[in-house]
């Protein structure tokens, strides 16, 4: 029996593929992240620009063109089936900044209620604003930063009870 790989790519489009499916394509490498693919007699150039093995999500760039996907196995579908996955049993606590960049907007205080996917502030990073919303249900347990600050990665924003 072949082993199935479900394919999510832009978390848009899905796709299920087999192992002889992926053992046909027709490829050659280039360099350590870099690829040529015949495929449907089809060229592609294929670039691994970034890799998360461990959670087996990848950022490719096709022919010029970028694509986020992530990859999924039979067991991982079944324990996300069954509500078993790790996030959910993650409680995140903190908000931080996932890259530098400026603050335009905090909406909320401390001492405020929230809800998982309301909008905590906004932060502007390469040109492109950003909404950074909250994972879960709670309570705003101090906020670090101010509208008009200027913030670097991984530095702690808001934090929540």
């Amino acid at each position: 029996m072949t082993q199935k790989y479900h394919v999510k790519v832009n978390d848009s489009f899905d796709y299920d593929v087999t192992q002889s499916e992926i053992e046909s394509l027709d490829v050659k490498t280039l360099s350590s992240n870099s690829y040529h693919v015949l495929h449907d007699h089809t060229s592609l150039k294929v670039e691994v620009t970034k890799q998360d093995f461990f959670n087996r999500n990848y950022q490719v760039k096709i022919n010029g063109n970028t694509y986020d996907i992530a990859i999924a196995n039979k067991l991982d579908l079944l324990i996300e089936e069954m509500g078993l996955s790790l996030g959910s049993l993650q409680m995140v606590n903190d908000i931080k900044a996932p890259m530098p960049g400026l603050i335009l907007e905090v909406n909320v205080k401390e001492g405020d209620e929230f809800k998982e996917g309301d909008y905590l502030l906004v932060l502007e990073a390469m040109k492109m604003e950003n909404t950074l919303t909250a994972p879960r249900d709670g309570v705003v347990k101090s906020v670090s930063i101010t509208k008009g600050e200027t913030v670097e990665k991984n530095q702690l924003l808001i934090e929540m009870e």
